[in-house]
């Protein structure tokens, strides 16, 4: 589904952030995190709108399939924003099996009556090519998913940009986040939009 099409079926006006140490804003201020910038921008613009972030650093696929249904039965998101795959890849964990936990947790937030969104994440070369080929066709299968809306690559602009990167080589710094914040906003900003707009009549 395009964002421009956007649909408020949840029963709060709340957004849930299941994400890993990127959306969890690791090794930084939390405050300085895309998700509380995120938080910021929306508190001028339409305060009615709740940021829930659930992100945990190193939290793989797994992991986020786990938590999800309580995260759901808590805060009944209208919106489900998913970041998560990057340490599947790291750990070279199965892609086919970070498929298919994506997709069930597709499937849980819209069974919820939420809309979902995925930021995509790609792996660096240096995994191997047959791998990083795997990696590849499992995010392009989420993003053949006709109701979600899909980023491909959440960290573009940041990924390979040495003084956007920590010295761990992995992790966005400070500088970064307003970058990876408007990587989010393009995929989230209609959405947003509609949310705000149910949540203020």
């Amino acid at each position: 589904m395009l964002a421009s099409e956007y649909r408020h079926v949840g029963s709060s006006n709340a957004v849930l952030v299941l994400g890993d140490s990127i959306s969890a804003a690791y090794g930084i201020d939390k405050r300085d995190g895309w998700v509380a910038l995120l938080e910021k921008r929306l508190a001028s613009q339409c305060p009615n709108i709740n940021i829930i972030n659930a992100s945990v650093s190193g939290e793989t696929t797994t992991g986020g399939l786990a938590r999800l249904p309580a995260l759901l039965a808590v805060h009944q998101p209208s919106l489900l924003v998913i970041e998560l795959g990057g340490n599947d890849g790291l750990r070279g964990l199965s892609p086919r099996q970070m498929l298919k936990n994506l997709q069930q947790m597709i499937a849980l937030g819209e069974g919820a009556g939420a809309q979902v969104a995925v930021l995509g994440i790609l792996m660096p070369p240096n995994l191997g090519a047959a791998y990083v080929r795997l990696f590849e066709q499992a995010m392009a299968e989420v993003a053949e998913h006709e109701s979600v809306l899909f980023q491909t690559f959440f960290l573009q602009g940041v990924a390979g940009q040495a003084d956007l990167i920590q010295v761990d080589g992995l992790h966005p710094t400070a500088a970064a986040q307003p970058r990876l914040l408007n990587n989010a906003w393009q995929l989230l900003e209609k959405p947003l939009r509609g949310l705000c707009q149910t949540s203020t009549r």
